[in-house]
């Protein structure tokens, strides 16, 4: 099953979870909480006071190397949306995609997504915790801020 196939069936609409592929065309699903969403929704609203000439958006469907992986929030420029606009899925990831992690996300897991996300053209990944504290990377590994927007706070309440 390719992605449109998956956007486009009825059945697979308004479930409470997020869904990705992997690199066989199976189906990931993950269950959100309340408070996953609403993490999303205030990095989102700060994205977009922090940085202008873009947008922020949530759930964004990005190919990788490992299949349709889908970033909790993500920062498109608006370079970035002239030559990509809302193709589904993105084939060049947003300048930065953001995971909300949930209990149940491995280290392991977030490692390969954040690879994954860098690899298919994310300039930073940024990942928030149970307790609202931000993690930011980039191609050299962890910093100590954000290079793209250096005001967002370490901490997300």
């Amino acid at each position: 099953m390719d992605w449109s196939e998956i956007v486009d069936n009825p059945y697979l609409q308004d479930l409470p979870f997020k869904i990705e592929q992997d690199r066989y065309g199976n189906i990931l699903m993950s269950p959100a909480s309340n408070w996953h969403g609403r993490i999303q929704v205030r990095l989102a609203k700060r994205l977009e006071r922090e940085l202008s000439g873009g947008e922020a958006f949530v759930e964004c469907s990005v190919q990788t190397a490992e299949g349709v992986k889908v970033p909790d929030v993500v920062w498109q420029s608006d370079a970035h949306f002239a030559v990509h606009g809302d193709t589904t899925p993105m084939t060049v990831a947003p300048e930065i995609c953001v995971e909300v992690l949930s209990p149940r996300n491995s280290r392991a897991e977030m490692d390969e997504k954040r690879a994954l996300y860098l690899a298919a053209g994310a300039v930073e990944v940024w990942s928030c915790d149970k307790t609202g504290k931000m993690e930011f990377f980039d191609l050299s590994g962890q910093l100590a801020e954000s290079k793209l927007a250096p005001g967002f706070p370490s901490h997300i309440v």
